[in-house]
C-alpha cells in the first residue's frame, strides 16, 4: 500500500481553493506551513499574514490559492479524509469476510495516525491532531448547508457511506447503520480529544484505544 499510495493525489472539491496548491512548489509550502502552524497556534491564533512571514512570501500570495482560512480548513480536513478512505480501499479491497472487512475498517478510522513519506509536505501526524481538535469548525458555521449543497463535505460523506455499507454487510436487519458510521468517525476523533485532555471522561488510555472501544461497541450492536 506504501507504494500505492505515493502515486495518490487526493482529488478535492476546485470550489474550495482558487488555485491548486498541489500545482505548484509555493502551494505546497503554503499547505506545509499551514499544517505547522495550527497544530502550533490553534485555527484562531492562524492567519494569512503570519503564514506569508513563516513562508516568506506575500500574504496576497497565499489569497491567490485561497479565499480565507476558512476554506484553507476545509481543504486539509477534506486532504484527510480522502487521505484515510483511500486507505481504507486498499485495505479491505481483497478481504472476503465481511467481520473482518469492518473490523480492518474500524481499524484504519480509529486508529493513531503515523506520519506517512510518501507525501513530503503533508504531516499526517499533526494533520490528524488539527482534524481531531478543529474539524467542527469547517462545519459549526451559519454557511454548512450552503458548503453542503456545494460538495464541500462530500470526501467525508463518502467515508461514512463506506463504514455504512460495511456495516450493512455484517448485519443486513441492523436499522441504524448510518448513524452507526457515523457515530465511529466523529467518537473516534472525540475519544481521541478526551484521552489527551479530558482523561477522566473516557477509558481510553494507552492501553485501552478508541480501536478497541470502537471494535467492542460495533460488534456488540450489531449482535442485537
Amino acid at each position: 500500500m506504501k507504494y500505492l499510495l505515493q502515486d495518490l493525489k487526493v482529488r478535492i472539491n476546485d470550489k474550495i481553493y482558487i488555485k491548486d496548491p498541489e500545482s505548484s512548489a509555493l502551494g505546497k509550502r503554503i499547505i506545509e506551513h499551514s499544517i505547522l502552524m495550527i497544530q502550533e497556534k490553534g485555527f484562531e491564533s492562524f492567519t494569512f499574514k503570519k503564514l506569508g512571514e513563516k513562508i516568506g512570501s506575500n500574504e496576497s500570495s497565499i489569497y491567490r490559492y485561497f479565499e480565507n482560512k476558512h476554506k484553507l480548513l476545509l481543504y486539509l480536513t477534506c486532504w484527510y479524509w480522502g487521505w484515510l478512505e483511500y486507505q481504507l480501499v486498499f485495505a479491505t479491497n481483497n478481504i472476503p469476510n465481511s467481520k473482518d472487512k469492518l473490523k480492518v475498517g474500524i481499524d484504519i478510522i480509529t486508529r493513531s495516525i503515523e506520519e506517512d513519506s510518501s507525501f513530503s509536505h503533508i504531516n499526517e501526524v499533526l494533520l490528524n491532531k488539527i482534524v481531531i481538535n478543529e474539524y467542527s469548525k469547517s462545519y459549526l458555521t451559519k454557511e454548512v448547508d450552503t458548503d453542503n449543497k456545494e460538495g464541500y463535505f462530500s470526501i467525508y460523506k463518502r467515508l461514512a457511506t463506506r463504514i455504512k455499507d460495511m456495516i450493512i454487510e455484517v448485519n443486513s436487519t441492523y436499522p441504524y447503520p448510518a448513524s452507526l458510521a457515523s457515530t465511529i468517525i466523529e467518537g473516534a476523533l472525540h475519544q481521541h480529544f478526551l484521552k489527551e485532555h479530558f482523561p477522566s471522561l473516557t477509558n481510553c488510555d494507552h492501553k485501552i484505544t478508541p480501536t478497541k472501544y470502537f471494535t467492542d461497541l460495533v460488534f456488540h450492536s450489531l449482535k442485537k
